[in-house]
Parts: C-alpha cells; sequence; structure tokens
C-alpha cells in the first residue's frame, strides 16, 4: 500500500471553487476501526451546507467532507472482529466529531457504522445509497412506523432521499402520493409511486384532500422545506404522523388540533440500517437511480449540479478507475 493517498479539501468554506486536489498520508485505523479503500462516493446537500460554512458540524477548513462510502476493506484496527481485509462495504461517514469525509481514496470508520455492500450493486451503485437510503429508511420506517395499507405522502419524490423513500413506501406495503416536477412524474412512477402530483401546476393539499375524501394520509415525509412542511399538517389525519429532514419555522396549530406527532430527523449511523436497505436491493425492492456519475477531480462540478436542483436520484463520484 502507498504511504499516501490523493483526497479532495475544501480550503475555506465557500462556493464549489473551493475544492482542491492534496497527497496526504493514509490515516491508520485505530482500537475498533477499518480503513476502507473508497472506490466510489456520491454528493448530497448536507455536503454543499457544510461546504458553504461547516462550523455548525465542528468542521474547520482545510478539510476533507463527504458521506458515502463504497469499498473494500484495506486494514482493520486492534479489537475488529466484524470485517477482514478485501471485505466489500458500504457506509455513510459520521458528520459531528471531526473525523475527515469520503472525498478521498481511503477512509477510516468505526466498525458499528459498517455494512456489508449488496452483492447485486456494483460500487459505483452502492456508493449511492448509505445516507440518502438510511434517511428514508429512519423516516418512514423507524420514526413514521409506517405499516401495511396505510397511506404516505412523499415531497421531493425524484430526489436523493425521496426516490428511496417511494421504493420503501411501496415494499412495506403502502399507498404512495408522490409530489415531483412534470418532467420527472414518470420517473417517480416507474419508483412505483401510485399517484404522482405536479406540485407546480396542482396543490397537493386539494388533491389529497379530494382522493382521500378528506380523510388525509396516515404519514408524511417532507424532504422540501419552505411552506410544504406546515401545509401538510393539512392532509394528515388526526394522529398522523410527519417527518421532516428539513429545519425551519412553522405554525404548529394545525397540528395541535389533529393530534399528530412531528418528527425532526437527522439520520444517526448505525450498521441495522444498512442491512435492512441490503436485503431490499438483494431482493429487487430497491434500486438506486444514478442521474451521473464524474471523477471524485470533479467534485466542485457534482456540487453545482446538485445545488441547481432538478437532479433524478444521486449524483456519484467514482474514487477509484
Amino acid at each position: 500500500m502507498a504511504a499516501t493517498m490523493k483526497a479532495m479539501f475544501i480550503r475555506s468554506f465557500g462556493g464549489p471553487e473551493v475544492f482542491e486536489e492534496r497527497e496526504v498520508p493514509i490515516p491508520e485505523p485505530g482500537p475498533g476501526e477499518v480503513l476502507v479503500e473508497v472506490h466510489a462516493s456520491s454528493v448530497n446537500p448536507v455536503d454543499y451546507k457544510i461546504r458553504r460554512n461547516g462550523t455548525w458540524a465542528g468542521v474547520q477548513p482545510p478539510a476533507i467532507i463527504g458521506y458515502d462510502v463504497s469499498g473494500v476493506v484495506a486494514a482493520v484496527g486492534p479489537g475488529v472482529t466484524d470485517f477482514k481485509e478485501g471485505d466489500e462495504v458500504y457506509y455513510t461517514p459520521e458528520i459531528f466529531g471531526g473525523r475527515p469525509g469520503s472525498y478521498a481514496q481511503y477512509h477510516v470508520a468505526r466498525q458499528e457504522i459498517v455494512a456489508r455492500k449488496p452483492e447485486n450493486l456494483s460500487h459505483t451503485e452502492a456508493a449511492a445509497v448509505p445516507l440518502a437510503g438510511g434517511t428514508a429508511w429512519d423516516a418512514l420506517i423507524t420514526r413514521g412506523g409506517l405499516r401495511v395499507g396505510e397511506t404516505v405522502l412523499i415531497h421531493g419524490a425524484a430526489g436523493g432521499v425521496g426516490h428511496f423513500a417511494v421504493q420503501i413506501a411501496k415494499a412495506a406495503g403502502a399507498f404512495v402520493y408522490a409530489t415531483a416536477r412534470a418532467e420527472n412524474m414518470e420517473f417517480v412512477r416507474s419508483l412505483g409511486a401510485d399517484r404522482v402530483i405536479d406540485y407546480r401546476n396542482q396543490d397537493f393539499v386539494e388533491v389529497v384532500q379530494r382522493e382521500t375524501n378528506g380523510r388525509g394520509v396516515d404519514l408524511v415525509l417532507d424532504t422540501v422545506g419552505g411552506d410544504v412542511l406546515g401545509r401538510s399538517f393539512e392532509v394528515t389525519r388526526p394522529h398522523g404522523r410527519v417527518v421532516s429532514i428539513l429545519g425551519g419555522q412553522v405554525n404548529l396549530g394545525p397540528a395541535y388540533f389533529r393530534n399528530l406527532t412531528i418528527h425532526g430527523l437527522f439520520l444517526e449511523r448505525a450498521r441495522y440500517k444498512l442491512d435492512a436497505l441490503r436485503t431490499l436491493i438483494e431482493g429487487g425492492q430497491l434500486r438506486p437511480a444514478l442521474d451521473g456519475v464524474l471523477p471524485l477531480e470533479e467534485v466542485a462540478e457534482a456540487h453545482r449540479r446538485l445545488e441547481e436542483g432538478g437532479v433524478r436520484g444521486k449524483i456519484v463520484l467514482r474514487v477509484r478507475p
């Protein structure tokens, strides 16, 4: 193994232009940690939020960011019993704690957050899954408690989290309402959504109220933000659940009178979620959609595309040729 690796650093907070390639020593795994040769990573909205100003996450430039990995275990630290050199794995690195991210040729992680990669996915495909797929799983299953026969409304269904959420909801036996741009409606239908709403030309509140005869849905997943969260209270049945992965100010009055349960969600890293996603993937019930694949050196362009909006699924970064 070489002594150094290439990594994409942010030299300061700012726009995509702050990325620069550097050569740095390959990290060594400590007790309970694994060193992974990164074959692919991907970009998520949290990446560009941290790139703009990541002080809230404890990030101080110069720094390596990035929060998806698919790769091969290159070495294990003392006390590691779950993995060995050569194992194919995938995971989402921890954001807090000052650890480097995944925009690099090698990455060190605690064995507890690492899982075996789905056998039927390439590393390029698998790298799209951990953060967005884990968030969708937590939102619908862990927090949302989605059950067979329930109805769910998923906002932003063509995006990274949204496109996984549609598939997970269908695998769970739910009826899925989904919002998307007109140009993404067929894509969202192909994921399994039962009713797709063109949010630019249709009022989702009117559609859901009409089609549920005023009852509303059992669960809402908000991946969009803005006024979507507050308006979603209007289409959630009494004692229903709402999960949002975005913060913001909202009038809780309608939720209060409906006795709704509201969850704010920031993904907690844990292997069991990735194991659950692997089961769905290997069973043919879940598949990542890739909007593009770029080499790691073009991470700035990946960030620009993601920030512009309109991405279907995920943009992946190829680290190992």
